[in-house]
């Protein structure tokens, strides 16, 4: 795959303040959809052939921009990249045309087994290899850049040698994707690991960062626990004031999960959104 490496080249357009589509909302954002500018699709939901899923999507299709975000590719495992899934990726992609596609920066299965959750790696250079060539290939195959995510965690690896940050940002330089920056997860594993979120903030290359996640959480005893449940909080949209301060205008969306809201409470979490970003970015200009 031939990619452009002029940094003024790298990100897609934005497409503004979005949400992830959810079976809850499909009616209700059809027929009123506020000021929802894109919609986040999760890959697997639709990699079937046929059926109602499907022909809801083409609908949205026709009313949405749509990006489709996966949860997996594996991408850090060490099993072989799963050609099979990968060919139904590239399907999907041909029949949605996404402005992008995104997975995690983590692993979900070894030996054949998918955990169903999102592992996060040691930060090492053997890992960060395996990473880069993996990304590599898998824009290869898709014939585009791919977005990773950072994912929360609440375990650290005692031979990391890299911090998160540090290694989110190599893979993206080396293996020439883009990223795609969780608000929220920051938040979580800067609180569960005792780090600044605002150093991992400053260590990610702005021209790599093409979209946001905004997300609630929920504490537990000793962690908070990303949940994707809960309105976002009030830390972690000062954490986004200051993404926004150093990115500059992403494309952002609220994700939501479980303990689904009317949908009007989700509309004005993004229009809340859409009002910090744009009172910061008319204030510098």
């Amino acid at each position: 795959m031939t990619t452009e490496t002029n940094s003024s080249k790298l990100k897609l357009p934005c497409l503004g303040y979005g949400l992830g589509l959810r079976v809850e909302y499909y009616e209700a954002l059809l027929e009123n959809p506020g000021h929802v500018e894109w919609l986040e699709v999760v890959s697997e939901n639709y990699m079937i052939p046929g059926g109602r899923p499907l022909a809801w999507l083409e609908k949205f299709r026709e009313r949405f921009p749509l990006a489709m975000h996966g949860v997996s590719m594996s991408i850090g495992s060490t099993d072989p990249l799963d050609e099979g899934y990968l060919g139904r990726l590239a399907e999907l992609a041909r029949r949605v045309e996404p402005a992008w596609i995104s997975d995690h920066l983590c692993w979900t299965g070894v030996q054949g087994v998918n955990l169903h959750d999102l592992m996060p790696l040691p930060y090492t250079e053997e890992a960060l290899a395996h990473v880069v060539d993996r990304v590599r290939r898998v824009q290869d195959r898709l014939g585009r850049r791919i977005l990773l995510e950072n994912v929360s965690s609440y375990i650290s690896f005692a031979d990391s040698q890299l911090t998160e940050w540090q290694f989110l940002a190599a893979v993206a330089e080396r293996a020439d994707c883009l990223i795609l920056l969780d608000i929220n997860n920051i938040h979580v594993s800067a609180h569960n690991h005792g780090f600044s979120p605002l150093d991992y903030l400053d260590g990610i290359p702005a021209a790599r960062v093409q979209q946001f996640h905004l997300a609630g959480h929920e504490h537990g005893e000793h962690l908070l626990i990303d949940t994707h449940d809960a309105p976002v909080v009030d830390a972690v949209w000062d954490l986004y004031i200051e993404a926004v301060r150093r990115y500059g205008r992403v494309s952002t969306m609220i994700e939501r999960d479980d303990h689904m809201p009317p949908l009007a409470e989700l509309l004005a979490e993004l229009d809340h959104a859409r009002l910090l970003a744009m009172s910061l970015l008319q204030a510098a200009a």
